[in-house]
């Protein structure tokens, strides 16, 4: 493996021959690691002694920035090249990136071929299918001869994005099945092609949002799917690699959603500090202006705590456990309805579910929390001498404000998905602040019944 110090030692020696053996024998995704440490000066220098096929297999790799600061560097002409030979999705995820004039300046520099593919993709609709397929794909026909197939894959295959699958097209273009290399490798020369085929296959509307093209790919664990338009006709494939790219930032949505921000467009280091402050804001605002509520609640019961100032020390306790309920149950509801685990029409069974958890995970709390009561006035004065109700106010309060805690949590994101807004912000920060409000009104009540106060 060449590190970082070999090549930086390399170019800066201008022994730019041997740069060049060394790096067309590393695999791309590894020489795009090697780039990060690297000046913008050392990359470009890199990019114009490779070979224009590795150059556009390690351009692809490379994050979106690093990959405007390389077109800076380059000339027009190794760029159009380098844009030639990139693979058509690669592609359109760049332009889709860049400002809208300089998409236009690289659309120039592409060869009329490619710059139609290139609009063509881009003409879909942002977050769609279409934007993620790729137009190099092998068809065939219901007609032809597995010998016939074989050599098509062997005269055609490198201008495919993947040739484990073939697929079966009619006379207008018109998705009629697809068949895998192995059926083909086993099938006798002579066989027709029509004989392999099953007509059970699975494909992807062009138009369709990015999300479901997730869901299939998890759902039927292949490494590629047609793309299809209105009409059945074959447009393209995506692959399992784009795919990946696309859950990961999900992923990474869902995850800034749940800690109760908006999510980032960019990498957090690459963020501006302004754009932070205005992402996280918007909800720092709504859940203090909520945690206000708190305070009023509080105000309510001014005079009880006054009579009994020891309640004060258990609100904490009360709030916080029931705030931490409703963030679990938050959490595996967000993830089990994003993997299609659980769907809208299964909110009873939830419910039922997360009031049993949530009742019995507040009795167990709450036990512990009675004992502490009862141990500790052993001992000491501290709890007064109505520790007794006390205690059996914070074993009531428990149960109540945990199963509180899981209910809502569980439920929250059933209403906003109902609502066609997305359940990851139902974060657990909004749900501890509902709790928080609630989890008081039920301490302080509970606390008058017992106390007599």
């Amino acid at each position: 493996m060449i590190s970082t110090a070999q090549v930086q030692h390399l170019i800066a020696e201008r022994d730019l021959h041997a740069l060049r053996d060394l790096l067309v024998e590393v695999a791309p995704v590894e020489i795009a690691e090697l780039f990060r440490p690297l000046s913008d000066e050392e990359r470009v220098v890199i990019f114009r002694i490779l070979p224009r096929e590795k150059a556009a297999e390690i351009f692809a790799e490379l994050d979106v920035d690093v990959q405007k600061t390389l077109l800076s560097g380059l000339g027009d002409r190794q760029t159009a090249r380098l844009l030639d030979e990139m693979a058509a999705d690669d592609r359109t995820a760049l332009l889709e990136e860049i400002p809208a004039e300089a998409a236009r300046q690289l659309l120039t520099l592409l060869s009329k071929d490619e710059r139609d593919v290139a609009l063509t993709l881009l003409g879909y609709p942002e977050g769609s299918v279409g934007r993620l397929m790729s137009p190099d794909y092998l068809t065939v026909h219901a007609d032809w001869k597995v010998r016939e197939v074989l050599d098509h894959v062997r005269a055609n295959g490198d201008k495919s994005d993947s040739i484990d699958t073939l697929y079966v097209v009619d006379a207008k273009g018109k998705l009629v099945d697809e068949i895998s290399v192995r059926q083909l490798l086993l099938a006798s020369p002579d066989e027709e092609v029509a004989s392999l085929m099953n007509f059970t296959f699975e494909s992807l509307d062009a138009h369709a949002d990015q999300e479901q093209a997730v869901d299939l790919f998890r759902k039927y664990d292949r490494p590629t799917l047609p793309v299809v338009d209105s009409q059945g006709v074959l447009l393209g494939i995506v692959t399992v690699d784009d795919i990946l790219d696309v859950q990961e930032e999900e992923v990474t949505e869902d995850i800034q959603k749940l800690g109760g921000s908006e999510a980032l467009e960019d990498a957090y280091s690459k963020t501006p500090v302004l754009t932070l402050i205005r992402k996280r804001a918007h909800w720092l605002v709504i859940l203090f202006i909520g945690e206000m509520l708190t305070t009023s609640a509080m105000a309510e019961f001014e005079d009880e705590i006054q009579r009994a100032v020891v309640l004060a020390l258990f609100v904490p306790l009360i709030i916080s456990s029931g705030g931490n309920s409703g963030s679990q149950a938050s959490t595996i509801i967000i993830r089990a309805l994003a993997v299609g685990e659980i769907r809208i029409r299964d909110w009873v069974s939830v419910f039922r579910r997360e009031l049993i958890t949530g009742g019995v995970l507040g009795l167990l709390l709450g036990m512990i929390g009675f004992l502490r009561v009862v141990i500790w006035s052993q001992f000491s004065t501290i709890y007064g001498e109505h520790w007794l109700g006390l205690a059996f106010t914070v074993l009531f309060s428990l149960t109540g404000v945990v199963a509180l805690g899981s209910l809502s949590g569980a439920m929250l994101p059933f209403v906003l998905k109902s609502f066609k807004l997305d359940p990851a912000t139902s974060s657990a920060p909004f749900v501890a602040t509902i709790v928080d409000v609630a989890g008081l009104l039920i301490y302080f009540s509970i606390a008058m019944a017992i106390l007599a106060l």
